[in-house]
Order: structure tokens, then C-alpha cells, then sequence
């Protein structure tokens, strides 16, 4: 279990630097001031290479002015009629696609200019010709892999129309300056479009075949349903395709409730890892079903993460959905009769740290590395801490992933034994306290300054307080994808100033917050960007409101199985990521042969021109 871990952990780290790679638009202003400082430095600096007089400024001036125009006259065209109803396309995108390729083009053009001035005038026109190819291709197979338009005129329509177009301004400079346009001139635009296209989805075929003959889908179709998710945040295509490969498994959720009058406060940790990304399968898991637990219950709930990996994804909304519906019809039930509850035990080897503490015969634990990082464990800690906790005559052993730092990677075969050493013999003090009465306070607060760019989930921030004697223990679970290192420290020092003696601070590892930004990890941390006092501040308020309305209070533990739930699994995971780094491998392999080849047969078919 410990070397598939790893391998997995290996495939999601190639995939997250592929996803980092991805860059972020400028604005339209801007691409339109690129797109006219290329087009008219590039027609006067490439003109004047030719024809170093005033006419040849005039030309070159004339022609980068006529090339902006009708590149952003036929991006409109394109945009409002041949793209419409294009779900990715608006004009910022089509007009930086054709600011992409202007910067192809002028690349073959200022080559043509320079080897033009010192031999054959007609070089000018045949290289340029050669990046209007060029630009063929460029477009084509970007059009293909990323319009969500069916209709391939449509996609031949996009890909040729802007092109064309700008060929006439070359066109008509060519003929001002005496260009004797042959028969093989006009042959050459058919011929040109047949093998750039030829080419292009040749490319394609390729990628597609790899990503076929490794999960019999289209790599293509993938792409544009990921990426309709992640410039307008569309789960559904992608989660179709998390849906037809994704695999059948039982999924528990364990329910700690405490009541008093009336219920007060729950703690829910699904066996169900909350991704993968956005808001695609389970990733908003632990803020809804908290939000739906508080509506059915009328209390306080919090969704810390539990021990599964992202093989446990939930394949869809759809499958999230289920869980939660399945989890409310079993939250309700007999009133809790649990009355006592050991004191919070705290146990660290240097390396690893257990917590927890037992109410009637429910054990809480909870494990960290903190300050090291704290990422996802095996089920192998789970199915042992369990049989520890029967040792002890436990019925439930409730365990949570603290995921409450991170500063690097961690290897999981070096820190496996350490949490196994410190859950036998945490669990071993616990077992041996005396239980008392306790208290239970709650409360949840938003805050308003951050977001799910900055790394906080619609979950907000739960306080959940304990009181078992004189001694008062607050869990603190934050609705963020883990935290930075030394953070929980500092929120720990600043809860013990309020005669808090114990406690732990939990992420949910929600992954609502991963794919919103672009950099090395496609999300941060709690905080990295996050003002560390304004965060502590609000920490303190979810911890007094806690303890203003602790009250006498009774416990019960629920493990509520839910059956024939679609989760991405381990096999598809693996696959999908080992597919990302395969087809960029690929295309790195095939894609200079390939147009290598389809730019020598344009080139001997231009010697004729």
C-alpha cells in the first residue's frame, strides 16, 4: 500500500507542474496594443529590410496598419458569428489565439525580409507564404482541442478565415511593388490549407490514439472538458468522463453528535477524500455537508478530513450529493446518552503527534507531523488504529487527518511507524483516564476578507469546545486545503492565552480552493497569503462564542455506510495523470518530425512560386 502511495503521490505531482505551466490572459486592452505594436512594427521593420527607403516606410506602414485592421475586423467576424455559442471562446481569446500567431508569422516573415535583401527578392514572398502555414496549423490544432463548437466547417471556418484575409494586404503590397504572380501562386493556397490541415489532425490522431489505448477516450475531448471547467467552471463534461471510468465502493461517514437540550454540535469525517479540483466531484464536500447537516440538525458541524487519498474522490456533484442525502437521513436519530468523556491526550515522538480523546465508548484521534508536512495517509494507519482502539474496548474510533502543514514533501514509509507508535500509545493514556461529565460549546464564523483565491473554503471557521472538568479543549477545523508550516503553532499559542489547555487544528483539505489560481501548487495553503493576525483574530472570536454557550452535554457515534458510490479510484488516478505527462511527452516527440516534414513538402512546392 505504502509503494502505491507513492507512485500515485509521483503521478499527481507530474500533473500539478503540467497544470502550473497554464498562463493567464492579459486583458483585451493589452492584447489589442501587443497585437497593433506586432503588426505594425512588424510590416515597417520587415518592409524596410527590403526596401530601405521612404516608400518602402510608407509600404511597411501601410501594410502593419491593413494587417491590424483585418485581423481584428475577421476576429470579430469569427468571434460574434462563426464561434457563436462557443462556451470557451469570446473575443479576448480569439484575439490573443491571433496575437499567438502573428508572432509565428512574423517570426517566418523577418526571416524571408533578412534572406530577401541579400539574394532572391522571391524568398520575401516564399517564406512568407510558409508561416501563413504555419499559422494554418497553429490554429487549427489549437481550434480543435479547445472550441467546444461540433460543427468541423465551423472549426475549418475559424482556422482559415483570419489568415485568408490577412493574406490580402501581402497581396496587394506584392503586386504595388511588381510581382509577377504565377499560376503556382494561386495553386499553392488550396495546396497550402490541404496539407496544413492534413498535418494538424494528424498531430491530433496521435495524441488521441495514446490517450485511447490507455482509458478508450479521446485525450482531445478530455482536454476541452477540463478546460471548460476551468475558464467557466463547468463540472459536467468532465465529470461524465469521472463517471463512466470511475469504479463502485462503499463509502462510510462517521457522526459524532453532541446534544443538549437539543442537538448543539456534530463532528462528520467521510471515508471520502474531498477532490480533486474546483468543483468537480467532491471538492466542495466538506462545506456542504456541513452547511446541510446545520440545516437538518440546527447546530453547529465542522468536516475535518479523514485518512483516504484522492483515489477516493468522488467521481461527480451527483455521487456528493448522495453521500450527503444519505448522511442527513441518518444524522437524525435516538438523543445522544453518552454523558462522559476522558480528558484531550496529547502524545509526540519528535516526529508524530497523536490526539485524542474518548467520549463514552467513541474514540476521537486525530494525527499530525506538523511542523513537517502533513499530507494524505494510507489506509493501512486507519485499519491498525482501529484494531488498537478494540483493544480498548472502543466501539468507534473516529480518526482525522489534522492536515495542518506543509512545507515541502514527506515520505510516508519513514513516518508510518512513528504515527502507528503514537496512536497505540496515546490511545493507551486515554483508555486509562477517568471519564467525567463534559461540556460541549460551538460556533462557526466566515470571514469576509478571504477567499478561495487566497485558500479559504465557504466553510469558514469552526470552533467546537470541550470542558471535561477544569480542563476546556477546542478543535478548530478550517475549511482550507492544508496550512503552512508553523501556523497551527501560532493559532495554538493564541487559543491556549484564552485558558483553552488543549487542542488541535484541522483543515478540511477541501479542494473548492485548488485550480483557481495558477503557480507551483494551483492553490495556497491557509496562510500563505492569508494575514496570519486577521486570520488568529477570527480563530479567537469562533473560540469565545464557543465558550460563551458551552453547556452540559451528551454524545453518540453513528457509522453510516453508503452503497454503490462512483469514486475515481486509484486505477483511473493513476492513469490520468501517468496520460498528462504521456501525451506532452508525445507531442514533444512527434511534433517537429511531423510538421518538420509538412513544412519541406509547402517549401519544394514553393520553389515553384
Amino acid at each position: 500500500m505504502v509503494a502505491t502511495e507513492k507512485s500515485l503521490n509521483e503521478y499527481l505531482d507530474g500533473a500539478v507542474k503540467h497544470y502550473s505551466s497554464l498562463f493567464k490572459l492579459p486583458s483585451y486592452r493589452k492584447i489589442v496594443l501587443f497585437l497593433a505594436f506586432i503588426c505594425i512594427g512588424g510590416g515597417l521593420f520587415s518592409t524596410l529590410l527590403i526596401f530601405t527607403s521612404f516608400d518602402g516606410l510608407l509600404y511597411g506602414f501601410l501594410l502593419g496598419v491593413s494587417l491590424f485592421s483585418t485581423t481584428v475586423l475577421s476576429d470579430c467576424i469569427v468571434n460574434a458569428v462563426v464561434l457563436k455559442g462557443d462556451l470557451i471562446y469570446d473575443l479576448r481569446r480569439t484575439e490573443a489565439l491571433s496575437l499567438f500567431c502573428w508572432v509565428i508569422w512574423f517570426l517566418f516573415i523577418f526571416l524571408s525580409a533578412v534572406i530577401g535583401s541579400f539574394f532572391d527578392f522571391n524568398w520575401w514572398i516564399r517564406l512568407s507564404l510558409l508561416g501563413f502555414s504555419a499559422v494554418l496549423i497553429s490554429r487549427s490544432t489549437i481550434f480543435a482541442y479547445t472550441s467546444n463548437i461540433k460543427s468541423k466547417a465551423r472549426l475549418l471556418t475559424a482556422s482559415i478565415l483570419q489568415p485568408i484575409l490577412c493574406l490580402i494586404p501581402f497581396v496587394a503590397l506584392w503586386t504595388k511593388i511588381g510581382y509577377t504572380f504565377t499560376p503556382y501562386f494561386f495553386l499553392f493556397l488550396p495546396f497550402s490549407i490541404i496539407v496544413s490541415l492534413f498535418s494538424s489532425y494528424f498531430f491530433i490522431f496521435l495524441l488521441n490514439r495514446l490517450s485511447e489505448n490507455t482509458l478508450g477516450i479521446s485525450s482531445m475531448e478530455l482536454f476541452k472538458a477540463f478546460l471548460l471547467n476551468w475558464v467557466i467552471g463547468l463540472h459536467a463534461p468532465f465529470e461524465e468522463f469521472l463517471e463512466k471510468l470511475g469504479e463502485k465502493r462503499d463509502v462510510e461517514v462517521s457522526l459524532l453528535r453532541f446534544d443538549s437540550s437539543k442537538p448543539k454540535a456534530v463532528i462528520a469525517v467521510p471515508s471520502v477524500h474531498p477532490g480533486p479540483f474546483k468543483n468537480v466531484g467532491s471538492s466542495l464536500l466538506p462545506s456542504m455537508l456541513k452547511s446541510s447537516l446545520e440545516k437538518e440538525l440546527n447546530c453547529v458541524a465542522c468536516v475535518p478530513h479523514g485518512l483516504l487519498g484522492h483515489e477516493f474522490d468522488l467521481a461527480s456533484q451527483g455521487q456528493t450529493e448522495k453521500v450527503i442525502n444519505s448522511v442527513l437521513k441518518s444524522a437524525v436519530f435516538d438523543a445522544c446518552e453518552e454523558a462522559k468523556a476522558t480528558p484531550f491526550i496529547e502524545v509526540s515522538n519528535g516526529l508524530a503527534t497523536a490526539c485524542c480523546q474518548i467520549f463514552g465508548k467513541t474514540a476521537l484521534l486525530s494525527f499530525t507531523l506538523a511542523p513537517k508536512t502533513t499530507e494524505d495517509f494510507p489506509q493501512e494507519l486507519g485499519l491498525f488504529v482501529c484494531q488498537e482502539a478494540r483493544k480498548h474496548g472502543l466501539d468507534y474510533c473516529i480518526i482525522v487527518n489534522a492536515h495542518n502543514s506543509i512545507d515541502g514533501t514527506v515520505n510516508i514509509d519513514k513516518t508510518l511507524d512513528a504515527l502507528k507508535q503514537v496512536a497505540v500509545e496515546c490511545l493507551e493514556k486515554a483508555a486509562s483516564q477517568k471519564k467525567s461529565p463534559f461540556e460541549i460549546g460551538a460556533a462557526t464564523v466566515f470571514p469576509n476578507e478571504f477567499s478561495l483565491q487566497d485558500g479559504m473554503g465557504p466553510g469558514g471557521i469552526t470552533a467546537v469546545v470541550v470542558k471535561v472538568g477544569e480542563q476546556k479543549t477546542a478543535y478548530i477545523v478550517i475549511d482550507g486545503n492544508n496550512m503552512i508550516s508553523g501556523l497551527r503553532e501560532k493559532i495554538l499559542s493564541a487559543v491556549r492565552s484564552m485558558s483553552v489547555e488543549a487542542g488541535e487544528v484541522f483543515t478540511t483539505d477541501t479542494h473548492s480552493v485548488n485550480a483557481v489560481i495558477l503557480g507551483e501548487r494551483g492553490y495556497h495553503p491557509i496562510g500563505e497569503v492569508i494575514n496570519h493576525e486577521k486570520l488568529i483574530k477570527h480563530v479567537k472570536n469562533a473560540v469565545t462564542t464557543a465558550i460563551s454557550n458551552l453547556e452540559p452535554a451528551k454524545s453518540a457515534c453513528r457509522r453510516i455506510t453508503i452503497s454503490d458510490i462512483t469514486v475515481i479510484g486509484e486505477k483511473l488516478l493513476e492513469k490520468l495523470c501517468f496520460l498528462v505527462d504521456k501525451t506532452i511527452q508525445r507531442a514533444k516527440k512527434i511534433v517537429v518530425p511531423i510538421f518538420a516534414v509538412t513544412g519541406l513538402i509547402l517549401m519544394l512546392f514553393l520553389l515553384l512560386v
